[in-house]
């Protein structure tokens, strides 16, 4: 059911739910900035390494779905608030994490309180504006935070990092966790649905389990290839999902409606959030590591090179409502895609990125998180209330399997190119097996270069920081690809006219 509030207290309603999403997000993009120390502190290796990266967005994916029916039956605010607890429970817990086992458990934990607050912010946020002008400005200001969020992430994480150790870039979650909580329980209506889908156990553990394996088969197979490992998480995945989502066309009120896909402009901004993930995802761990390595910036310093992302997020997501009345939804979604390829476009053409090229990439990215706001006006426009946690979820999956393809296929991308591009056979001094480690990644030459006489160490290091760069310019041709057949299918895909002041998504 909507929650009729007065306007005021819906606007402290969002409040908690900007709030909510802001923590969230930072803490994905801390680890870009804590990564270096934590890998030079635990040592772990490359497979490690991804899953240190990549376990948050598999669990939060498997567990969407399920979150999100919980939601509809016992109140989005209520798993909100549950979601609030057990973040804030991980978040501590990095404090005995002393191995990389540990800290992927951690991580695992943060996706499992990650897949309770996602979704119910944007449900949420469905119940409390059922007028959809009001709901759009409202998503507009929602995806701002999204933005401010992933430039703040890297400034807290590094200054942490830079005052404590890499522990710490996760403790700044644990107090804001607890404000969140008693905020959601005081300002927030309880946002169940009116009539909830019934329980279908089945359907949930098919979508767990599809989930987990598409997740895992993307790392795998961009990773290692084709072998064994990955094969068999893809047929699970296929198989699964498959089964998942025939069960849920056969029922009439399944517990994720599906056929909200059927809907253009619903398809249309789940492509633009699936696109915009691949890129945002992919420049922020490799550009981390860029600012660190080849710029010289430390932890703290490279959050702040990362700020032009959040201007243009700032800038853009709250006019894109006002800007769609004018040229047309289909213009603003396609343009928010465009624009982010461009500045990857720039990375490519570039060839060796300076700074002030990489920051017009991230002004652009920075654009395209603003329509990705839009994209969920667009989406709840689309949707009856009822079906707000089912149109939630699909959209919150895209994100996170968009943000896994970034990192699995773009990463794995820069990796090859990094390795590519590294000549070590002419390198005076170098031991055999300590070439691999210096083509593994940035971080392991640094160890290997600390190993040899300086003038060895100096010629590894420009070595290693030129190959970086490559592979950096590499990614944005990549990405920049992606971005712009996604706009095409964007432009073509959204209907010519979207209302976005519909009251209950018909």
């Amino acid at each position: 059911m909507s929650a009729r509030l007065p306007g005021g207290a819906r606007w402290w309603g969002l409040a908690v739910l900007c709030a909510s999403l802001l923590m969230v997000v930072m803490d994905m993009t801390i680890l870009n900035v804590a990564l270096p120390d934590m890998t030079q502190d635990l040592r772990p290796g490359s497979t490690e390494v991804l899953w240190i990266v990549d376990v948050y967005s598999l669990v939060l994916a498997g567990l969407l779905v399920t979150a999100s029916a919980v939601g509809d039956r016992w109140g989005h605010q209520r798993v909100l608030v549950a979601g609030f607890v057990v973040f804030g429970l991980a978040s501590a817990a990095v404090l005995v994490a002393e191995s990389p086992a540990a800290v992927i458990a951690v991580r695992a934990l943060l996706g499992v309180g990650g897949a309770m607050i996602m979704p119910a912010t944007l449900a949420m946020i469905r119940h409390l504006f059922p007028d959809g002008r009001e709901r759009a400005f409202a998503l507009g200001i929602w995806g701002a935070m999204a933005g401010v969020g992933a430039a703040l992430g890297p400034i807290l994480g590094g200054l942490m990092v830079e005052l404590f150790d890499w522990h710490a870039a996760f403790l700044v979650n644990v107090p804001a966790m607890v404000l969140g909580a008693a905020a959601a329980i005081v300002l927030l209506p309880r946002g169940r649905a009116s009539s909830p889908a019934p329980w279908d156990v089945p359907a949930l553990l098919l979508s767990v389990v599809g989930m987990l394996a598409l997740v895992f088969a993307i790392k795998d197979l961009a990773k290692h290839g084709v072998e064994p490992a990955g094969v068999v998480a893809t047929v699970v995945a296929v198989v699964g999902l498959t089964l998942f989502v025939r069960r849920c066309l056969g029922r009439d009120r399944p517990i994720l409606e599906l056929r909200l896909l059927a809907r253009r402009q619903v398809a249309a901004g789940v492509l633009t959030a699936l696109a915009t993930m691949v890129a945002l995802s992919a420049v922020l761990l490799v550009g981390a590591q860029w600012l660190q390595a080849v710029e010289g910036l430390g932890p703290l310093m490279a959050g702040v090179a990362l700020l032009p992302a959040a201007a243009g997020a700032i800038v853009f997501a709250p006019l894109a409502p006002s800007i769609a009345e004018r040229v047309g939804a289909r213009v603003v979604l396609a343009a928010g895609l465009v624009a982010p390829g461009l500045g990857l476009l720039a990375l490519a053409l570039a060839g060796d990125p300076t700074y002030p090229v990489f920051a017009f990439s991230l002004t652009m990215i920075g654009v395209g998180t603003g329509a990705l706001a839009f994209g969920s006006a667009v989406i709840m426009a689309g949707t009856p209330t009822d079906r707000a946690g089912s149109a939630a979820a699909i959209e919150e999956t895209s994100y996170e399997v968009g943000t896994t393809l970034g990192v699995a296929v773009l990463g794995s991308l820069a990796a090859v190119i990094y390795r590519d591009a590294l000549p070590l056979g002419d390198l005076a001094g170098l031991p055999a097996d300590a070439a691999d480690a210096a083509r593994e990644s940035i971080g392991g030459a640094q160890g290997v270069a600390s190993g040899l006489d300086p003038a060895a160490a100096a010629d590894l290091a420009a070595r290693a920081q030129a190959a970086l760069s490559d592979a950096l310019a590499g990614m944005g041709a990549a990405g920049a690809v992606v971005l712009l057949l996604s706009a095409v299918g964007v432009f073509l895909l959204t209907p010519r006219r979207v209302d976005l002041s519909e009251v209950d998504g018909h």
